[in-house]
């Protein structure tokens, strides 16, 4: 066999990897900020049923962004990835609205992590589409 060809990466198995670790960080991070809601600090217009659905839509737009992606649909998964990786990304947001030392170290490790992973997805879309040139 040979060597470079076995060191190249799969990219529909890389995305299926990341995406799968942002759809469980979110999960965690978003049952959390469910069930903690009034120990996070966020802008007022968040509730509790927000939250959910939010992850909901997200996480579905992010899973139809894999498949368009799976099936060669570069035009219309690359979108939907990156709006799925607000899902992650905007997280981060917490900080805007609170101290550090108001959050929790179990909250700083969602949202970081949570924050991480939708790097990951937004990074795959850059990488996908700028440097494998697939469009």
């Amino acid at each position: 066999m040979n060597q470079e060809t076995d060191r190249q990466v799969n990219p529909q198995l890389l995305l299926k990897l990341v995406l799968l670790a942002s759809i469980i960080s979110t999960a965690i991070h978003f049952t959390d900020n469910y069930r903690f809601i009034e120990h996070y600090p966020q802008p007022s217009w968040i509730t509790a049923p927000s939250i959910y659905q939010s992850w909901i839509i997200l996480t579905s737009v992010g899973i139809a962004g894999y498949w368009l992606y799976k099936f060669r649909k570069f035009g219309f998964a690359y979108p939907c990835l990156i709006v799925y990786s607000l899902t992650g990304l905007a997280s981060l947001g917490h900080y805007l609205y609170g101290s550090l030392s108001q959050f929790s170290l179990k909250m700083h490790l969602l949202i970081w992590m949570d924050g991480v992973t939708g790097l990951a997805i937004l990074g795959f879309v850059l990488w996908s589409s700028l440097l494998l040139k697939e469009i």
